[in-house]
């Protein structure tokens, strides 16, 4: 089974701007109420899409430099990377459907 990896700003550009396939982010830290809630459907998503579709988790507490480049403004933000390009920028609690959606159309481009 896979799970999110953990990525910080050393791994940032080489697991998800250069990446194969398509890459979401989840733009977290462990304070955060609705990013614990949402922290199982990363974990599902990550598994489901095993060897189409990298997750990774990135702690904006952590990785400050990370949030800034990517004008992260709220939490649990999650961007969807395609080619090296922001294909999907989802601020919030999002339904497991939606993001789901969200990686169909990544793969289908």
């Amino acid at each position: 089974m896979s799970t999110a990896m953990k990525i910080d700003a050393n791994t940032f550009d080489q697991e998800v701007l250069q990446s194969t396939v398509p890459v979401l982010v989840d733009f977290w830290a462990p304070w955060c109420g609705p990013c614990k809630m949402l922290g199982p459907t990363i974990e599902a998503l990550a598994a489901e899409y095993a060897g189409r579709v990298k997750v990774a988790k990135v702690n904006v507490d952590d990785n400050q430099e990370l949030a800034v480049r990517f004008g992260i403004r709220g939490i649990p933000t999650l961007m969807l990377f395609r080619q090296g390009k922001t294909v999907a920028n989802l601020v919030g609690m999002r339904p497991k459907a939606e993001l789901a959606q969200a990686l169909d159309q990544a793969l289908a481009q």
